[in-house]
């Protein structure tokens, strides 16, 4: 199944959009069925859009549960777009903000590269990695250097 996403900035725009609305099927018609991701959160990797759902599901779960919802910015963002590849790189904000009033909560970034190719002539999530520098004092991510 084609999502007919026309190009790489608009793959990167329905993954804001479907984050903020937490919208598994929004979110997941941005990604190829063999996506394959290098994630910071409690997982190495994850092979398959069936994992990647059931990572995304439990996520959008849990901010269901919390009552907030994720306004998503791409900082310092590069795209370098082919006939039928492209990648994009940048810092990626997240902060929460509750359903109800909007009040921001809290929020974090962590990087981002974004690989992706013609899938049916539409634009397609094949890789996702994203990352922390990590504290060399204490071996913790450093979530708020933006």
């Amino acid at each position: 199944m084609t999502s007919g996403i026309s190009t790489a900035q608009e793959v990167l725009e329905t993954y804001k959009q479907a984050v903020k609305e937490k919208d598994v099927e929004k979110l997941m018609s941005a990604y190829s069925p063999e996506i394959h991701i290098y994630d910071a959160w409690g997982n190495w990797e994850l092979d398959g859009k069936a994992a990647w759902r059931d990572n995304v599901i439990g996520w959008f779960d849990g901010l269901n549960e919390e009552g907030v919802f994720l306004q998503v910015d791409l900082n310092d963002l590069v795209v370098e777009e082919g006939d039928d590849t492209a990648f994009a790189h940048c810092a990626v904000t997240y902060a929460a903000h509750k359903n109800e009033t909007e009040e921001k909560l809290r929020q974090m970034s962590n990087r981002f590269t974004f690989c992706m190719k013609k899938v049916d002539g539409s634009w397609m999530i094949t890789h996702e990695h994203s990352s922390l520098p990590i504290n060399t004092e204490n071996g913790k991510g450093m979530f708020h250097l933006r």
